[in-house]
């Protein structure tokens, strides 16, 4: 009987040890300077959807909806030259029509990663200066020639869903704004 006692103490002692140990030695991530400066000048700045045309040999294919927000520094956006909207719009156009980042015909190639750093470093580079700090892809989906004409047609055939852009790791575009942000971002409108 006390050979269970002490193996009971003995178990409860190495537990609140570990305990005690694992709450000693967790802390939070730790912010840099930079990291917590970029932060307070960050605003979200919530999207618009853009229709964007996929064009092969010479004709339109079919046409990329695509949503996307960003991380924007407060400061410097209030000086642009020519309106975030618009400076936006022909990113992507440049982007998905001209760079064809987006290969509909092989989807598998199609990297999320490698698409929001495009379009950031794209925009950086068209605001000649660091504006955009992080791109979200709210929504990326197709929508192909014939789906569009048979909804301008009003055919009584059911309505097709916009097909979602898959990229190679599986991924597809699905961030959103957060929450406080959001709310700011209405407010300020």
């Amino acid at each position: 009987m006390l050979k269970l006692v002490f193996t009971g103490v003995w178990v409860c002692a190495v537990t609140l040890g570990s305990v005690y140990f694992s709450i000693q030695h967790a802390s939070a991530p730790v912010e840099s300077d930079a990291e917590a400066d970029r932060r307070a000048l960050q605003q979200y700045v919530p999207g618009e959807l853009i229709t964007v045309p996929v064009i092969t040999d010479g004709a339109v294919q079919g046409y990329f909806l695509t949503k996307l927000s960003f991380a924007v520094d407060k400061n410097k956006i209030k000086h642009l030259d020519v309106p975030l909207k618009e400076t936006v719009t022909n990113a992507l156009f440049e982007i998905l029509v001209g760079q064809k980042l987006v290969n509909v015909a092989d989807s598998n190639s199609f990297d999320l990663a490698q698409f929001k750093t495009a379009v950031k470093e794209g925009l950086n580079e068209d605001m000649r200066d660091e504006v955009i700090f992080e791109v979200l892809v709210e929504q990326l989906e197709y929508l192909s020639k014939a789906d569009v004409a048979r909804i301008a047609k009003g055919a009584s055939q059911p309505q097709q869903q916009p097909v979602a852009i898959v990229d190679k790791n599986g991924e597809t575009a699905h961030d959103e704004i957060p929450e406080a942000e959001r709310r700011a971002a209405a407010a300020a409108r």
